[in-house]
């Protein structure tokens, strides 16, 4: 077992957000389901990507914000694409990147190129790029690109 794991409460769809996320990554899956008093899914455990999560049915005591989220590093526009489209279906688009899936959690679906683009060494340049991803809600790649030779 990894030492650090993060660890997800949620209402009642534990299960059903496990095998949705994992079905979202490569090299994921759901681990194991460890039944409640109602022999129901109480915790399941589940790998994104090599990275260990437990998901807790612990009703609706405590719900997700934006005070955590998880961030993907995306490799190109397809893959931000794509996530970006099955993770925004049944929840809510954000700006900069960030969203909320069907479940209330937060995501950053981010491309690799974006903080490359954040971090020019001119600031002005930087600056340009910083703007054009405030008016976002989907990261654009090629739009950032264009801002940044503006």
């Amino acid at each position: 077992m990894q030492k650090i794991t993060t660890y997800l409460w949620f209402d009642h769809q534990a299960e059903e957000a496990a095998t949705f996320y994992t079905s979202l990554f490569a090299g994921s899956r759901v681990v194991g389901v460890q039944p409640g008093p109602d022999g129901g899914a109480m915790m399941v455990t589940f790998e994104l990507a090599g990275q260990r999560y437990l998901a807790l049915n612990g009703g609706p005591a405590h719900t997700f914000n934006e005070a955590i989220s998880l961030l993907v590093d995306c490799e190109s526009q397809e893959e931000v694409d794509e996530l970006w489209g099955r993770l925004t279906e049944g929840g809510e688009e954000g700006r900069c990147g960030w969203l909320k899936d069907r479940y209330g959690l937060s995501w950053q679906i981010i491309p690799r190129e974006l903080p490359e683009l954040l971090s020019h060494p001119d600031p002005e340049v930087a600056g340009k790029v910083a703007q054009a991803m405030m008016g976002m809600s989907k990261i654009d790649v090629r739009a950032l690109r264009d801002a940044a030779k503006s």
